[in-house]
């Protein structure tokens, strides 16, 4: 058997070490920094950048207005506001689902249209609570660039897309957010859509982890004070729903999105 060359030895000895010292500054370089916001309680959130617009990744928990005034609650968070005379008084609450602070963390809090649409603004500076139709520009913008579950560029197939991986109840229809099907899909957007639930006016937590509703900016009728826009996906549907709240103190979850 002829002898290696202690030369070629060296060679080898050293390539390998380069090629390791390449492959561990590849792997152990720097992450790409999430860009983040900050609310007035210190609260900060993950954004994202969809299209031409820049929305936050999490739902709102802040307990204060911009000025810091505090908006209010009830005590009970079940507090039965059905039958309470509101004449001119405008119901501004916030609460953590059923009043348990462990649940805002992960899924934020619950407000009422009269909070998010105070003067004093619920939103971090530079950001504000979507109008309708900001989110029709969110809703288009995915379905025009294929991220439907079935890749397609028609008709509102984008839920999967929008949806955070966890904490939805799972569902066997096809293309639904609480299916794991079409893996490839799955919060494709990284909007990361949470089920946070509703608070119903008579004091009734209700949908954790079946749906995500978010209030927009916009009172569906101009001439009626009671009817709001608001946007919802269900762990059982495959598209972004508009629905109306005509409930004064009804809460809904909060995503802001920038000037």
């Amino acid at each position: 058997m002829k002898k290696i060359s202690s030369f070629w030895i060296c060679i080898v000895i050293i390539a390998g070490l380069l090629f390791t010292a390449n492959k561990c500054e590849k792997e152990d370089g720097p992450e790409e920094e999430i860009p983040t916001i900050t609310d007035i309680d210190g609260n900060m959130y993950e954004i994202v950048e969809i299209g031409t617009q820049w929305w936050m990744a999490e739902n709102l928990k802040v307990t204060k207005y911009t000025n810091g005034d505090m908006i209010g609650t009830t005590n009970p968070a079940n507090l039965d506001l059905s039958d309470q005379d509101w004449g001119e008084g405008k119901p501004k609450y916030q609460w953590a689902y059923d009043g348990n602070e462990a649940n805002v963390g992960l899924y934020g809090r619950l407000y009422t249209w009269y909070a998010i649409t105070d003067p004093r603004g619920v939103c971090p500076t530079g950001w504000h609570v979507p109008a309708y139709p900001e989110w029709i520009i969110l809703q288009d913008y995915l379905i025009a660039n294929g991220y439907n579950y079935d890749g397609t560029t028609t008709g509102n197939k984008i839920a999967k897309a929008m949806a955070a991986l966890t904490n939805w109840v799972s569902s066997s229809y096809e293309g639904a957010v609480g299916n794991i099907d079409y893996p490839a899909k799955r919060n494709a957007s990284g909007f990361r859509a949470l089920p946070a639930g509703i608070r119903w006016t008579d004091g009734e937590f209700d949908g954790l982890g079946i749906s995500g509703n978010w209030f927009t900016s916009t009172n569906y009728y101009d001439d009626y004070d009671g009817i709001y826009w608001g946007c919802v996906l269900f762990n059982s549907s495959y598209g972004l729903s508009a629905g109306t709240c005509d409930h004064e103190p009804d809460a809904l979850s909060v995503r802001c999105v920038k000037n």
